[in-house]
């Protein structure tokens, strides 16, 4: 179900799908603004919605929206259809955001037992992300952004057909008798405020704010000197370095926050000299920065849920989420600029280095 997640064909081309539309930088930033306003504004009504409701239904719709969102991209190629494709995809990934790892740590109950199981499932997303990047080049010779486009909203349908077969655990409701989405809001709420876990919280918040940068890496490598046609490719060298990312995450029990310290650590070094390098070379090490980011990701994840106590774990992981999103929406005001793509990740170091001080010392879980 991930590698049809990630697998989607648009995604390596779209910002070059705006740019080629007549966009600017800073339109393109307002549409990935856009886009993370309207997740972060849905984002814990969402959780709460899950919790009340049904995890794996509640991502099914989500995903079946951020389909029709891709559609309007097609049916509509211009600033005010993109903006309309943002909305429906930022509501359709608040929907699915945290619903299905709600799920999969409700049948392990185990930190590094979830962060090995996600490891995997998020490798394969992103081999079908590789893949998908692989054919979106091909496949824009052969049709355009039309097909490109098309295949996408297929395989995201899919996906969110597929999740309708998971099994999924009754909801254990608060312990008062109340199931309502109000209810669940309020325990959500006190299990990432509670002593201990906000820390934890920020950081596995920070981390997939940052990674918004991907966004960023068709603009930094045609900046770089890439063809368009090109551009793919050296996106499935990112999206290689992301799946060894997640599988040493899911080897690595995450009992300390030491390795994720060294991966942020590490990463930092490696984007900021990687953006610099004027040449497409330079994406290698900007891709290795994205894979230790990748293993971060599932490193704070798997902590954060460990630190979640109460049966509002959806609403819990959309805290998270809302606060990842407010750090993507930071990124894209500061991409506004007008500064060059590349000085501008180049400067992403900072925050990274801000989130790794966060991160270190670490105390083990259990």
């Amino acid at each position: 179900m991930h590698a049809l997640q990630e697998g989607v064909l648009l995604y390596p081309v779209y910002a070059l799908l705006f740019a080629d539309a007549g966009l600017t930088t800073g339109e393109i930033s307002s549409l990935f603004a856009i886009w993370s306003v309207v997740s972060f504004t849905c984002e814990i009504p969402a959780g709460a919605l899950a919790d009340a409701w049904s995890r794996k239904r509640l991502y099914a719709l989500g995903e079946i929206i951020t389909a029709a969102g891709f559609g309007t991209w097609l049916l509509w190629p211009s600033y005010p259809g993109f903006a309309l494709g943002f909305v429906l995809w930022g509501l359709g990934g608040a929907f699915s955001s945290g619903t299905l790892e709600a799920l999969v740590y409700d049948r392990l109950g185990d930190g590094t037992a979830y962060a090995r199981v996600i490891g995997r499932a998020r490798t394969a997303g992103l081999l079908g992300m590789l893949v998908a990047t692989l054919l979106a080049g091909p496949a824009h010779l052969a049709g355009g952004y039309l097909l490109v486009g098309a295949i996408s909203v297929v395989t995201v349908t899919l996906g969110g057909l597929l999740a309708l077969r998971l099994p999924e655990q009754p909801l254990s409701g608060t312990g008062d008798d109340d199931d309502s989405a109000p209810s669940m809001l309020r325990s959500g709420l006190r299990a990432v405020t509670r002593r201990g876990v906000i820390r934890v919280l920020f950081v596995a918040a920070a981390v997939p704010g940052l990674s918004a940068l991907d966004e960023y890496l068709p603009l930094l490598a045609r900046e770089m000197g890439t063809a368009t046609s090109a551009v793919p490719l050296l996106f499935a060298v990112t999206s290689l370095a992301m799946a060894a990312g997640n599988t040493l995450a899911g080897r690595l029990p995450p009992t300390t926050s030491r390795p994720l310290a060294g991966a942020l650590a590490l990463a930092a070094v490696l984007l900021a000299g990687g953006a610099l390098v004027p040449h497409p070379a330079g994406m290698i090490p900007v891709s290795v920065a994205f894979g230790l980011l990748q293993f971060a990701m599932v490193h704070a994840e798997a902590r954060l849920q460990d630190a979640i106590t109460g049966p509002a774990r959806a609403t819990a992981l959309s805290v998270a989420g809302f606060g990842a999103e407010v750090c993507a929406v930071a990124l894209y005001a500061a991409f506004a600029l007008p500064v060059p793509v590349s000085h501008m990740v180049a400067a992403m170091a900072l925050p990274l280095l801000l989130t790794f001080l966060l991160s270190w010392p670490g105390r083990r879980i259990h």
